[in-house]
C-alpha cells in the first residue's frame, strides 16, 4: 500500500532560535511543527564560556547527544562531562544546566518525552540567565 500522505521535513534554518535560557536552542520537531503527540526534538549550540541555565522538566525525560565539541552537564549539582558522539539521559525532575567550558563551540541534539500536559508546564527554571 502506498501512502499519499505528506510528512513534514523541518529545516533548522526555518525554526526560530530560542536564547531565553542561554545558548541557542531550536525546536525542530514538535506539536507546533509536525503532528507530534509524544515528545519533541531539537538542536542546540553553546559557545565557549556560555551555558543553558538550570531548569528541570516535571513531566519529561531528556535525551542529549553531543554532535560537536564537549559539554559539562550538571545533574542535581554533579558534573557530567559529555564528549562528541556521547549521549546522556536526564531523568524527569532532575535539575540540569549545560555548560561549555572548552574553547570551541559545542553542538547537541535533544529529545524530550513524554510531552507535558501544556507547554508552559514543560520547564521549571531554577536560576536566572546572566
Amino acid at each position: 500500500m502506498t501512502s499519499t500522505r505528506i510528512f513534514p521535513v523541518v529545516n533548522a534554518d526555518d525554526v526560530a532560535v530560542n536564547r531565553r535560557r542561554g545558548g541557542e536552542i531550536r525546536t525542530l520537531l514538535s506539536p507546533a511543527t509536525t503532528e507530534a503527540t509524544t515528545g519533541f526534538m531539537g538542536t542546540g549550540r553553546v559557545l565557549p564560556g556560555d551555558r543553558i541555565t538550570e531548569h528541570y522538566h516535571p513531566y519529561s525525560e531528556e535525551f542529549l547527544y553531543v554532535t560537536q565539541g564537549s559539554l559539562v552537564v550538571d545533574l542535581d549539582g554533579v558534573e557530567h562531562h559529555v564528549q562528541e558522539n556521547q549521549g546522556l539521559m536526564i531523568p524527569r525532575e532532575v535539575r540540569h544546566r549545560v555548560r561549555n567550558i572548552s574553547d570551541t563551540e559545542a553542538a547537541f541534539v535533544f529529545h524530550l518525552c513524554p510531552l507535558a500536559p501544556r507547554p508552559d508546564l514543560g520547564h521549571v527554571d531554577t536560576e536566572e540567565d546572566s
